[in-house]
């Protein structure tokens, strides 16, 4: 049997499944933007700013936007991204020849790696795209495992960083190996501003080693374990019918509710320690952290039950329209997000980092997903595919699939 590289038709696609990628990819830019548009020390302590910079202003509404980005947005959105790429994992190689289906996977893994690569030392060194790939060649192999066992060894991946980071805040001398991580001084934080309003070549001396060390001692220390836990999980959630809208309406309402009770009060309890501790640099990082760290898997599991709720009151709606066609190009809106980004931050653009306050990127947010959500729409009218997607999937079997869909291709007699 052969692979058809052909798209799914929209009346066999899984809407909560295009649903849940769409809103996990907007929500991913509320933190992003952050890391687009401030020094990298910014994202794991807001209180960091450099005098001169209008960016670090922490009170008033811009303690507001971080704060509630915080509590709906850190680390929540990425979990849902992760957990639907390992759901999409058993949706890739279901149904494929046993013979032929390895093969499909590493090239479509490898085409990720690559684009992943390019992402991060060419335009922006917060990539997610590399671990992604280099999680997903390992991941494939217990894709057969039974749903319980693929949920139970997920957690316990997710728990090691969580672990390791304890250990850390006990050992001896802890605050001194974090300090200059935690709060850099004024003149680190300057040149990092610096070299990002510079030009392209510039940018490279701190892309290239920033990014580098994430995919190395980051990737091994933390990233590999959490987002191959959330991988499993996304298996076992897909394969009990969580992810697909198959479970029933009282479950989704008892998964909402306890995800969003059991999730707000670990992260708001999380902010009030941290508070209390004065942003102290080991209580915050290590220890302060381990709330959201935890509250932001329940709370992802109140956004999926809210989703699949959603599709079943509206399905076909505005809302659900939309957001499923910004999941359907995920892809290609992830690069999207990066371009337009760097070009409004960086200095090969508008040259505007460190000179944006946390409400003005919340408005930034917006019109980014406003355009995002207006060109998805407008884009899927007249292709099968996003432009990422559809390089994605020709790479992936050999062979270009038709891009332009049944009715454009009849208007314009192709």
């Amino acid at each position: 049997m052969t692979s058809d590289p052909s798209p799914t038709p929209p009346e066999e696609r899984i809407l909560g499944l295009d649903v849940l990628r769409g809103f996990a990819l907007l929500g991913i830019l509320i933190i992003n933007i952050q890391v687009f548009a401030m020094p990298f020390a910014t994202l794991n302590n807001p209180t960091v700013y450099a005098s001169t910079m209008p960016y670090g202003e922490f009170a008033g509404a811009n303690y507001l936007v971080w704060l509630v980005s915080h509590i709906v947005a850190e680390r929540k959105f990425i979990t849902l991204f992760t957990v639907m790429f390992g759901a999409g994992i058993i949706l890739f190689t279901q149904g494929k020849d046993e013979d032929e289906v390895l093969g499909l996977h590493y090239r479509r893994t490898g085409f990720l790696l690559a684009a992943g690569l390019a992402h991060a030392y060419l335009l922006w060194y917060g990539d997610i795209l590399v671990p992604y790939a280099l999680c997903g060649l390992v991941v494939v192999f217990v894709r057969d495992w039974e749903p319980k066992q693929l949920a139970r060894t997920g957690l316990v991946l997710v728990a090691v960083p969580s672990l390791l980071y304890i250990i850390s805040g006990l050992s001896p001398g802890s605050t001194q190996a974090v300090a200059a991580q935690w709060a850099p001084a004024e003149a680190t934080l300057l040149a990092e501003v610096e070299t990002y309003r510079s030009g392209w070549l510039a940018q490279l001396d701190h892309r290239v080693p920033t990014a580098f060390a994430q995919q190395t001692g980051g990737f091994i220390s933390v990233v590999f374990w959490r987002t191959s836990g959330l991988m499993l999980a996304g298996m076992a959630l897909f394969k009990w019918g969580v992810l697909t809208n198959e479970r029933s309406t009282s479950f989704y309402r008892r998964l909402l509710a306890g995800g969003l009770l059991g999730g707000l009060a670990l992260i708001l309890a999380g902010v009030w320690y941290t508070e209390a501790v004065d942003w102290a640099a080991r209580e915050s990082l290590f220890f302060g952290s381990q709330f959201n760290y935890w509250g932001s898997l329940l709370l992802a599991g109140a956004y999926i039950a809210g989703i699949m709720l959603l599709c079943r009151r509206v399905g076909g709606g505005l809302v659900t329209t939309a957001l499923s066609a910004v999941g359907r190009t995920a892809f290609s809106n992830y690069l999207l997000q990066t371009l337009v980004a760097t070009s409004i931050f960086y200095g090969h653009g508008l040259g505007l980092f460190g000179s944006v306050t946390r409400v003005e990127q919340a408005g930034i947010v917006v019109g980014i997903w406003a355009g995002q959500i207006a060109l998805s729409v407008l884009w899927l009218r007249y292709f099968r595919f996003g432009p990422a997607e559809w390089l994605w999937r020709a790479v992936t079997y050999g062979r270009r699939p038709p891009l332009r869909n049944d009715r454009s291709a009849d208007a314009t007699g192709d």
